[in-house]
């Protein structure tokens, strides 16, 4: 099968929302492998007032998928992404990958749940 994707990608409106009206407002990272090596992932976060958090990764097998959770995701440290801060994410892989992502708001009673493939980089 032919690998399919990007290395580097860049989600310039990240949020996760700390208040929750039952489900857990979430964000998430979709990730398609199709290559034959399995997929290094590592994430730099930027926000407005602070350095930038280059603490986090995860990875996606070869030839899989993985839904990576954002408010479940914890750098060595045991550290999770902030809650209520806005902050801008790169997203990079030793192999092409697809990235797709998602946030599920549900602050209030009418959920919302938005999804958009990022930015690219060549």
């Amino acid at each position: 099968m032919k690998t399919y994707g990007k290395k580097t990608w860049l989600i310039p409106d990240c949020f996760l929302d700390p208040v929750s009206n039952g489900q857990v407002s979430h964000e998430a990272v979709c990730v398609i492998n199709t290559s034959r090596e399995d997929a290094e992932i590592k994430f730099t976060l930027f926000f407005e007032d602070r350095d930038a958090d280059t603490s986090f990764s995860s990875g996606c097998a070869s030839m899989r998928t993985h839904h990576i959770r954002l408010d479940r995701l914890k750098n060595p440290a045991g550290q999770e992404i902030p809650r209520g801060i806005p902050y801008a994410m790169l997203i990079e892989s030793n192999t092409p990958i697809v990235v797709q992502y998602s946030r599920l708001d549900t602050a209030q009673s009418e959920l919302a749940l938005m999804t958009t493939i990022p930015y690219a980089v060549e």
